[in-house]
């Protein structure tokens, strides 16, 4: 049985954009979709105007949201199975715990109460930074979400640390029917000293080398397994975290990885992946790798 893509729903803007990309996604994959709203209205209910209705005014809304959520699903498409869900759990949580049982989670880049002039969410940060399995933060424009240009890209860092990241991109760009941009980022040290320019050349092209060397490394397994995907090998000078933002622009999705130390608590994000997160200018997918 195929693993539901679960989307994160509030009734906000950010959500409903997350609803739609996740259709199209679910429909990529003939993968099911389950809409989760979390609520705790329970825990208020004698404080709850019940507004005539017999029931919390929370509960009311919570239902509603979740049912304008599948419909607004089945109408982009019938054929994708969607179905709804309210639970009794913060946002963070009810996502945490659905993520060993989804594809992936899916969410909105801010929610209803948060302010708007924030680059992420908290939930949908927190989310990214702790989830066991992929987390895609639906951003960006519309031509990016709409998958209108044909290319995903994958950030690879070391080869060992990559490896669920490029297995992710290399199926997203199957499904898709595109390209796949595989980026490693490479830098010279400031501090290395040069006394012969034709020493600094070779060093920098040494340094490149090798980063071409790690990117067919990481990629070995997965294009021999996805023989299909064009892959283009991209070894680019310059801080990752600019590198793979640029690569955004004419992205439809960038798919980074985020190390989980076991028994490790708390946000565990790189720079690179919150970087993107809040400034990339198509959807994030971040892919755990266990270390």
């Amino acid at each position: 049985m195929e693993l539901p893509l679960v989307v994160g729903v509030d009734g906000s803007d950010s959500s409903l954009l997350a609803v739609d990309w996740a259709v199209d996604e679910a429909a990529r994959h003939g993968l099911p979709l389950r809409l989760v709203h979390a609520s705790l209205w329970e825990r208020y209910e004698a404080l709850q105007p019940s507004f005539g209705t017999g029931r919390p005014a929370e509960e009311v809304m919570a239902q509603h949201i979740v049912a304008s959520c599948v419909e607004r699903a089945r109408l982009r498409n019938p054929e994708v199975k969607a179905s709804g869900e309210v639970l009794a759990d913060d946002a963070v949580s009810a996502l945490l715990r659905a993520g060993p049982e989804a594809f992936a989670l899916v969410t909105g880049v801010r929610g209803r109460g948060e302010i708007a002039g924030l680059l992420l969410g908290s939930v949908s940060l927190a989310v990214a930074a702790r989830a066991v399995c992929p987390v895609v933060v639906v951003r960006g424009a519309e031509r990016n979400r709409q998958g209108a240009l044909g290319r995903v890209v994958v950030g690879v860092g070391d080869p060992s640390g990559s490896a669920g990241a490029v297995r992710f991109a290399v199926r997203e760009a199957e499904a898709r029917g595109c390209d796949l941009t595989a980026v490693r980022a490479w830098r010279t040290p400031v501090s290395e000293p040069v006394d012969h320019m034709l020493i600094a050349d070779d060093a920098a092209r040494l340094r490149e080398e090798r980063a071409s060397a790690g990117l067919d490394e990481a990629l070995r397994d997965a294009v021999r397994e996805h023989p299909r995907v064009h892959v283009l090998r991209q070894a680019v000078e310059g801080p990752a975290r600019r590198v793979l933002l640029d690569a955004t622009a004419e992205a439809d999705l960038i798919v980074v990885g985020a190390l989980r130390r076991h028994g490790r608590f708390g946000l565990q994000l790189g720079r690179v992946a919150h970087t993107l997160l809040h400034h990339s200018a198509c959807p994030v997918a971040v892919v755990p790798q266990p270390v």
